[in-house]
C-alpha cells in the first residue's frame, strides 16, 4: 500500500433527495446534475458491499478507526429500517478491525425520537445544518412553496440537545452569507450550545464567483472577522472550527479542515448506487468533476486513492499553485478549498491549478486573526529568560519521564528512580538540589542519548541506571539530605553531576558505593571502609568541578571537563585541564568577558543569562570564531581553549546566540514545514531551509554589534542581514513566535545601526 493515501473517513449517500429546497445547494442547485439518475435511497446491496470495502480497507492499511458519515440529500428521508441497516451493516464489518465513527449530517426536520434512539443506540452523532437565526436562515434554507423551515428546525435541535440525546449532538454547519449580519448569526448559534460550529464559504469557482452585493473582494472576509470578533468578545463561548484553525496553523500546528491548510485529504464519497467519487463539493465545478469510474461492487477503495485527482489533493504544498507557493500565508489557508480553485480558463487551460476564488478573502481573514491574537500567541520564553529555563527544566523533566517508562523493568533502574523520588519528596531542599542537577546541561545529553539507543533497539539499561544513580546521589550530597544514595563505579570512579569525580578503585575494576551528606561534605562508604572527600576535604580522589564567576552579580559557571556527556559537540572536548591551565583559560575569559561588557553591554548581558557550563574543545578557533553548542541543554558552550581573547570573546557571543536560539525551537514553535521551501542566503551559495536562514540572521546581528564595535565589521554586513529579515518576513513557514522573534531581531540591528 505504499504511496497510498488510507481513506479514514468515507461519506455514505443513503438518500440523494432532500426535503428542502436551498438555492445555494452544491448537489441540486450546481454543475453537476448527476443525482437525477441515481436511486433515490441506498440498497441493502451497496451498503452490505461498502461496509465489507471499509473493512478490507482499514485491515489493509491497519487503520485504528474510520468515520462514516451519513449524507444526502436528506439522510433521514432513507427512514430509520434503512439507516438501521446500515448502522448493524458497518458495526458487523468493522468489528475487530477498526473502531468505527458514525455520523449524520442532517437539516434536522425529520429529526424526531424514533431516529434519535436509533443513534443512541449506535453512537450516531448528529450535526444539524444552520444558517444562524431566522432571518438569515430563510434567505436559503426554504421548502420549495416558499416556506420557513426554521422553527421545524430549531424544534429538533431542542430535543437533541435534551438530556437523553444531548450526547450526539455534534455540532452546527453555517453557510456564511454576507447579506446576514454576523453578530446575530453568531448569536443565535451559540444560544444552541452547539459542541462545535462550522463556517462553511458558499461553493463558488472563477466561473461561478461567489456573490458579492458591494463588489469587495473581501466581503468574505470581513463579515467573517466581524464574527471573529464576537466570538472573542462573548470569550470564544463555543469551538469555530474555521477559527481554530488557523489559530493552530498561525501557531506551527496543523490544519483543522479540509477547507483550509495543507494537510492531505482522506476521504472518499459512496453514491446511492454504489459509485466511488471524490470529494462531494467538486459538484460546483463542471458535470463530472468527481467521478473517479469506480464502484463498490468492482473496485476497492485503494483504486480511488491512486485516482489522479484524489492524489492531487495529497500533495501539500506541491499541489497549490505557483501563486500560492509564494504567498506568505499559504500555510494557513493551504490555498482554500479545493474546489474553489476551479477555471475554465487559467494559465495552463481548465483545471485546479489556481489560486482560489476566494483568494483576498483567505489571506485578509488570515492577517486579520493573526493581528488580533498574536500579541497573546508569543512565547513568553521569547522575552523571559527565567521562563526559557524553567520550560527547558521541565523538558528535561518530560524526557527523564519517557526514559523511566522505557527502562522501568530494570531492577537497578527502578531502584535508583525510587530514590530520584525520594529525593523530590524530601523537602524544598531536596527539591532545589535536585533541580539544580536536573538544570546542568549534560544531563538532558545523556538522557537523549539513552532514548536514542532505546529508539533504535540498543537500551544501555546498566549505564542509564548508573548515571541516574550518580545524579540522584548529587542532588543528595548538594541538599545536605539525610538520605544514603548508592551508586555504581566503574573502572574505578563515578562522576557525580555538577560536583566532580570520585576514584573509588584501581582502573578496571567495578563495584558500588554509599555516600552521604556530613557537616560541610561528603562522605564515601566501600565495603566497610569510609572516608570523607568534598571541598574541604584535601582527598587526591576527588577531582572537582571547577568553576569560573563571570561576573558581580553572576553566579558561577561550571569549567565541564569531567563530565562523559561532555563530547556532545562538533569538536572533541579537551582531557582534564591542569591547575594552571585551568587559572590561564580562566584569566583569557575574564580578558574576553569584560572587551563584551565594554563593546556590546546588551548582548553580553544576554549571553550570560542561563550560561551553565563552558567546555575546552581542542584545537584553535575556526574560520568565523564561532562557539559551538552541542546536543544538550541551552546552558552549555564549547569553546576552543587554544583561542586568543578576541576570539573568545567572539565565540562566547556567538555560541550563547546558538544555544538560546536552539533553547527556543525545543519549547516554542518559531517555524513548520521547515524544509518545504528554499530560501537564499547573503552569506551561501546555495538557497536554505528557513531554519538555516534563522540561526544565520539570528548570530550575525550579534556579530555585526561586536565587529562595529572592534571596527572589524565588513562593508555590507548590516545590509546582508537586513536583506535576510525581509526575506524572513515573507516566509510562510514562520509561526506567530517566529515572526516576533524576527522583529525583535530587526529591532536589535536598528539599535546597532543607530
Amino acid at each position: 500500500m505504499t504511496g497510498l493515501i488510507a481513506f479514514r473517513e468515507i461519506v455514505l449517500k443513503v438518500h440523494s433527495r432532500c426535503d428542502l429546497a436551498c438555492d445555494h445547494c452544491y448537489v441540486y442547485e450546481h454543475a453537476d446534475q448527476s443525482w437525477r439518475a441515481r436511486p433515490k435511497v441506498i440498497s441493502p446491496e451497496v451498503i452490505s458491499q461498502t461496509a465489507s470495502r471499509l473493512a478490507e480497507h482499514a485491515r489493509d492499511h491497519a487503520l485504528p478507526s474510520v468515520t462514516v458519515i451519513l449524507h444526502g440529500g436528506e439522510p433521514l428521508l432513507a427512514g430509520p429500517d434503512r439507516l438501521r441497516l446500515v448502522c448493524e451493516e458497518f458495526t458487523r464489518a468493522l468489528a475487530g478491525t477498526a473502531a468505527l465513527d458514525l455520523r449524520i449530517h442532517t437539516n434536522g426536520l425529520q429529526l424526531g425520537r424514533r431516529y434519535l434512539d436509533l443513534f443512541a443506540e449506535y453512537g450516531v452523532r448528529v450535526g444539524v445544518s444552520l444558517d444562524g437565526d431566522r432571518a438569515a436562515n430563510d434567505r436559503h434554507r426554504r421548502f420549495a412553496d416558499g416556506r420557513t423551515s426554521h422553527p421545524l428546525v430549531l424544534a429538533a435541535l431542542a430535543l437533541l440537545r435534551s438530556a437523553p440525546y444531548r450526547h450526539l449532538y455534534q455540532g452546527l454547519l453555517c453557510t456564511v452569507d454576507v447579506a446576514n449580519d454576523p453578530v446575530a448569526v453568531l448569536d443565535a448559534l451559540v444560544e444552541l450550545e452547539p459542541p462545535r460550529v462550522d463556517f462553511l464559504l458558499p461553493h463558488a469557482t472563477w466561473q461561478t464567483p461567489p456573490p458579492r452585493p458591494d463588489g469587495a473582494p473581501d466581503a468574505y472576509a470581513r463579515w467573517l472577522l466581524r464574527v471573529f470578533d464576537r466570538w472573542e468578545e462573548r470569550g470564544r463561548p463555543v469551538p469555530v472550527r474555521l477559527f481554530e484553525s488557523l489559530l493552530s496553523t498561525l501557531g506551527g500546528g496543523p490544519s483543522l479542515t479540509e477547507s483550509l491548510g495543507l494537510a492531505p485529504t482522506d476521504l472518499v464519497v459512496v453514491e446511492t448506487d454504489g459509485t466511488l467519487e471524490q470529494v462531494d463539493s467538486l459538484k460546483s465545478a463542471f458535470d463530472g468533476a468527481a467521478a473517479t469510474g469506480f464502484d463498490v461492487f468492482d473496485h476497492p477503495f485503494d483504486r480511488v486513492a491512486a485516482h489522479p485527482g484524489v492524489r492531487a489533493r495529497q500533495l501539500g504544498l506541491a499541489g497549490v499553485s505557483d501563486t500560492c507557493r509564494r504567498c506568505p500565508v499559504v500555510r494557513s489557508c493551504g490555498g482554500g478549498l479545493y474546489t474553489h480553485r476551479y477555471r475554465e480558463d487559467g494559465p495552463g487551460g481548465p483545471g485546479f491549478d489556481n489560486p482560489s476564488v476566494y483568494c483576498s478573502d483567505l489571506r485578509e481573514l488570515v492577517e486579520g486573526v493573526e493581528g488580533r491574537t498574536a500579541s497573546r500567541q508569543i512565547a513568553p520564553e521569547l522575552a523571559d529568560p527565567a521562563e526559557l529555563a524553567r520550560s527547558q527544566e521541565e523538558l528535561t523533566r518530560v524526557l527523564l519521564a519517557r526514559l523511566g517508562a522505557d527502562l522501568a523493568g530494570d531492577a537497578d533502574w527502578a531502584r535508583a528512580w525510587e530514590l530520584l523520588v525520594g529525593v523530590e519528596e524530601s523537602g524544598r531542599a531536596g527539591a532545589d538540589a535536585l533541580a539544580e542537577v536536573l538544570e546542568h546541561p549534560f544531563t538532558r545529553t545523556w538522557v537523549l542519548d539513552a532514548l536514542d539507543g532505546v529508539r533504535h533497539g540498543r537500551p544501555d539499561a546498566p549505564g542509564a541506571a548508573r548515571r541516574l544513580a550518580a545524579l540522584t546521589a548529587a542532588a543528595v550530597l548538594r541538599g545536605g539530605l539525610e538520605l544514603r544514595a548508592e551508586v555504581a563505579y566503574r573502572d574505578g570512579e563515578v562522576y557525580l553531576p555538577t560536583l566532580g569525580l570520585l576514584r573509588l578503585g584501581a582502573p578496571g575494576t567495578d563495584g558500588r558505593a554509599v555516600l552521604r551528606a556530613t557537616d560541610g561534605g561528603y562522605a564515601v562508604r566501600d565495603g566497610r571502609t569510609e572516608h570523607r572527600f568534598g571541598p574541604a576535604a584535601g582527598d587526591a580522589r576527588w577531582l572537582p568541578v571547577r568553576s569560573w564567576s563571570p561576573g558581580p552579580g553572576r553566579g558561577p559557571v561550571a569549567l565541564e571537563d569531567l563530565d562523559p556527556a561532555r563530547n556532545c559537540f562538533a569538536r572533541p572536548a579537551r582531557l582534564r585541564l591542569g591547575a594552571g591551565e585551568a587559572d590561564a583559560w580562566r584569566g583569557r575569559l575574564d580578558a574576553a568577558w569584560a572587551l563584551l561588557h565594554r563593546t556590546v553591554p546588551g548582548f553580553a548581558r544576554e549571553a550570560a543569562a542561563g550560561l551553565g557550563t563552558l567546555t575546552p574543545l581542542a584545537g584553535g578557533p575556526r574560520a568565523g570564531g564561532w562557539g559551538e553548542a552541542g546536543r544538550h541543554g541551552p546552558g552549555a558552550l564549547g569553546l576552543p581553549y587554544a583561542a586568543g581573547v578576541r576570539e573568545t570573546a567572539l565565540a562566547l557571543l556567538t555560541g550563547r546566540r546558538r544555544a538560546r536560539l536552539r533553547a527556543l525551537t525545543e519549547v516554542a514553535d518559531l517555524y513548520a514545514l521547515d524544509g518545504a521551501w528554499q530560501h537564499p542566503s547573503p552569506w551561501r551559495t546555495r538557497p536554505v531551509p528557513v531554519s538555516r536562514l534563522l540561526a544565520d540572521v539570528h548570530e550575525r546581528v550579534a556579530v555585526e554589534a561586536y565587529r562595529r564595535a572592534t571596527a572589524t565589521h565588513e562593508p555590507d554586513g548590516a545590509d546582508r542581514i537586513h536583506r535576510a529579515l525581509d526575506r524572513l518576513s515573507e516566509a510562510a513557514e514562520l509561526t506567530v513566535n517566529g515572526k516576533h522573534l524576527v522583529e525583535r531581531l530587526r529591532w536589535e540591528l536598528k539599535a546597532v545601526d543607530a
